[in-house]
């Protein structure tokens, strides 16, 4: 099994303790993780992405309990393992789109030479020397993948990636996403209220709150 977690609960002050549904995956496996606006998806994300800490219950990629990570040391390694696909793309304005992705490798401590194979694989070897505030809202959520992609991560958390798209553009994101992670053998899990993407991937399970 390459990522699980298990026995997970968060509680934000003031607000109910959430618990969330178990997750075991292998490489190149995809889930989805479906609720409602308020329901603690995102939550949830965080935690596996080791961006916050539960109250209890584990996260486990590979060999590496996350939990036991910190500091300095959790970074290095969600930088490296853990590909994070945001809503909003969050790209550095003053930077090209191949300077995004050089960045992404600096606080991974990584230096292939994959960022030109992966704009091209996104369709987006064309751009790499244009300013990222020229971009088409399509073309930023690409740019957020080859980001999350560039240092071949182990897992790629997606947090509603489609929901800003129209149908044609938000199909395109979840088949890349889907493509990009069976070919590097990384397991993906998108988080996203987004009914459309049922379509694309059959196996989710559901949060919701308490």
């Amino acid at each position: 099994m390459l990522f699980s977690s298990s026995g997970l609960t968060y509680t934000h002050p003031g607000q109910s303790q959430l618990s969330f549904p178990d997750i075991s995956l292998s490489e190149g496996e995809s889930m989805l993780v479906l609720g409602k606006s308020g329901s603690g998806k995102t939550t949830l994300l965080n935690l596996l992405a080791g961006l916050l800490i539960p109250q209890s219950g584990s996260v486990i990629l590979g060999e590496t309990d996350i939990m036991k990570l910190s500091g300095a040391q959790l970074d290095l390694f969600r930088g490296k393992n853990i590909g994070l696909v945001f809503q909003k793309p969050h790209l550095l304005a003053p930077l090209s789109v191949r300077e995004n992705l050089q960045v992404a490798q600096y606080f991974a401590k990584e230096h292939s030479q994959e960022i030109d194979f992966i704009l091209k694989e996104l369709g987006m070897g064309h751009k790499a020397n244009a300013s990222v505030q020229g971009l088409s809202e399509g073309e930023s959520q690409r740019v957020s993948i080859a980001r999350a992609l560039v240092n071949r991560p182990q897992v790629i958390l997606a947090d509603e990636p489609t929901s800003s798209l129209d149908d044609e553009n938000a199909a395109k994101v979840v088949q890349l996403l889907e493509g990009q992670a069976k070919k590097i053998g990384a397991a993906l899990i998108i988080v996203t209220h987004d009914q459309r993407v049922k379509d694309h991937i059959a196996n989710f399970i559901e949060v919701r709150s308490s």
